[in-house]
């Protein structure tokens, strides 16, 4: 294992789930993490302080004031720095041996294509519609593992897209152009923690796909009610017409 510390680590390798085999096995991964708010935030914080040895984190924005009280990697003295510089050195200082590649930009087309290529598994924690299309499809056209997560108001939702696997569904079964609406945290308010669970429950899910284990969540929807307290699980169905599952047949 390249962690010269394992005492660090020593609650993940007393898991039977992990053990040090486990732990050397997320040292070698590499996740690529694409918008760094109140969802990439904890998500990345996470990964790299769960041993996940190479980061790709990646946003065009600076930090600003609305964002503090739920983007945990920023503070007062962060306001108009680029996020990916100043989560980039937080990441760092929590866990010296991580290797962290910053991207400061929106990406799209080849190189897109490319960043999602070279990783692991890709934690989509974007905001908008746009995004989220273009990574799905990127991620099945590379065969790569997707975990995508929203959160507005006081709700917050997951889903798992294992893309290694030759049949399932994609995030375009979920939701098309046609039914996705225009709320964002902007206009309709978000509480600020249900974004971190959210964003905690994608790390855990990102850790699970990179360590090979079993998830219940690979082409389901994990809806949360932050307000009732209560979440419910619902199957996703492969669409006979989406664009993106016919390319991958």
């Amino acid at each position: 294992m390249s962690d010269d510390h394992p005492l660090r680590h020593a609650r993940h390798i007393s898991l039977p789930q992990i053990g040090m085999e486990g732990q050397a096995r997320l040292a070698r991964s590499h996740a690529l993490i694409i918008g760094l708010g109140g969802l990439g935030t904890p998500a990345s914080l996470y990964l790299a302080n769960s041993g996940v040895g190479n980061l790709t984190i990646c946003d065009f924005d600076r930090v600003d004031e609305t964002n503090l009280a739920r983007q945990i990697l920023y503070g007062p003295g962060d306001i108009g720095q680029t996020k990916t510089a100043v989560a980039a050195a937080r990441l760092r200082a929590g866990n010296p041996q991580l290797q962290v590649t910053e991207m400061d930009q929106r990406l799209s087309g080849d190189e897109l294509t490319d960043a999602v290529d070279a990783a692991n598994v890709v934690l989509d924690c974007t905001d908008n519609f746009a995004s989220r299309t273009l990574i799905n499809r990127a991620c099945a056209h590379t065969a790569t593992p997707l975990v995508s997560g929203a959160a507005i108001r006081i709700e917050g939702q997951l889903a798992v897209f294992d893309f290694t696997k030759s049949v399932g569904c994609c995030y375009n079964c979920l939701y098309t152009e046609a039914n996705e609406n225009l709320e964002d945290c902007a206009g309709q308010g978000i509480l600020a923690p249900v974004v971190g669970t959210i964003g905690c429950m994608m790390a855990t899910e990102a850790i699970k796909l990179l360590l090979g284990l079993a998830t219940d969540l690979n082409g389901k929807v994990w809806i949360y009610d932050g307000l009732a307290g209560s979440s419910r699980t619902i199957a996703i169905p492969q669409r006979d017409d989406c664009p993106v599952c016919a390319t991958r047949q």
